[in-house]
């Protein structure tokens, strides 16, 4: 008797278009449709921003408490559970998605206070000991002061007025906090996030990614400025952070989370460690991995570069094949990716193309083809 096909499908989320379960349950139906008698894994997959609660509830649960956006605007936020870990993601309350649009007002007006409320509606759930935050796709650059404020921290400017996380005077990085009590947590914290940058200069929160969150010029160096400030003032309070890896990562949370006694891990291996993937993929003769775009940086450690290295590391006989799909491909990324396909079959404009049914229905469609070509090779 013949083994049936095993595939598995661990996409990342194509942003702004599909969830990563939804873009693996697209695929998923389309394997199926060419092989029905497939086994097929859909294993979701996220890097620390938007998807990252999504991909880890599907191992344990999902509870939801009443919380706050970057803005202070009420609204439901979601936490995952997985025994003694809660999983909570910046991009959920405090990402740039939550923005109808960016300008230097608006970034005058944000912080990650809201964040600071989950994490610590997380840390009051049964049994809870560690905290997992993903900490990318953030809209604000305010150096975490809102989190650290969000989850009991008190702060001073340099006058000795109390700053507030109430969020009715703007971006409290704005209000140059000179003094700071961090709080004890009781409990470990880990930020997820890929960026490696300090929190100051260059490369830091405010410079490096200010711009991409809507602050012009002035603002940037208003923000450098003031981040100067919250660093010594971090330094003063026992966390001399500014100058670590990950730092300025998220606005500034990196460094948030290192003043708590956290660490920074790269998010998809910690993920992909929380769910199990590689044992997952060890027995699979087939990847689908794949994200809303393919190019040249895709081999630089992205997720469907890091999915196809740890299908071909983890596989226990044959080597799998490795598929990556995206909605539009701009060069062949190499490595253990053996086709990286664009999944429109006709030209589309940009809104066409990320309607969710559209890029569900083509996601489907490129995978039933991907199937029948792999299996028709091997004849």
């Amino acid at each position: 008797m013949t083994a049936p096909l095993r595939v598995v499908c661990a996409l990342d989320s194509f942003k702004g278009s599909l969830t990563s379960r939804e873009a693996c349950e697209a695929v998923r139906a389309g394997v199926l449709l060419a092989v029905p008698s497939a086994s097929v894994t859909v294993a979701p997959i996220a890097d620390g921003g938007e998807g990252t609660v999504e991909a880890l509830a599907a191992s344990g649960g999902l509870v939801e408490v009443p919380g706050v956006d970057l803005l202070g605007v009420p609204m439901p936020a979601p936490i995952a559970v997985l025994g003694d870990t809660a999983v909570i993601e910046s991009a959920s309350v405090a990402g740039i998605g939550r923005l109808a649009s960016i300008s230097p007002d608006v970034a005058r007006r944000v912080s990650t206070a809201g964040l600071g409320l989950l994490a610590r509606d997380a840390l009051d759930l049964p049994g809870v000991t560690r905290v997992l935050v993903g900490l990318g796709g953030t809209g604000s650059t305010d150096g975490g002061i809102g989190f650290l404020l969000g989850l009991g921290a008190r702060a001073w400017d340099a006058q000795g007025e109390p700053i507030s996380a109430d969020g009715s005077r703007g971006n409290p990085l704005l209000l140059r906090p000179a003094r700071v009590e961090v709080p004890h947590l009781g409990a470990s914290i880990v930020g997820l996030a890929d960026v490696t940058s300090p929190l100051l200069g260059p490369a830091g929160a405010a410079r490096m990614f200010g711009p991409q969150k809507g602050a012009d010029a002035p603002l940037v160096e208003a923000l450098e400025s003031a981040m100067q400030v919250w660093a010594a003032a971090l330094a003063d309070a026992g966390a001399d952070v500014a100058g670590r890896a990950g730092a300025g990562a998220a606005g500034g949370l990196g460094a948030a989370v290192l003043a708590l006694g956290g660490t920074l891990e790269p998010g998809l291996a910690r993920i992909a460690a929380e769910v199990g993937l590689a044992q997952i993929l060890a027995d699979a003769d087939l990847v689908f991995t794949g994200e809303g775009r393919i190019d040249a940086q895709t081999a630089m450690g992205k997720a469907p570069a890091e999915v196809a290295r740890m299908a071909v590391a983890s596989a226990r006989g044959a080597r799998p094949v490795v598929i990556a799909l995206a909605g539009a491909v701009d060069a062949q990324p190499g490595g253990d990716i053996d086709a990286a396909l664009p999944i429109h079959s006709v030209p589309r404009t940009l809104a066409e193309a990320m309607d969710p049914a559209v890029a569900a229905s083509e996601l489907a469609a490129t995978a039933e083809r991907a199937v029948r070509l792999v299996l028709a090779s091997r004849r």
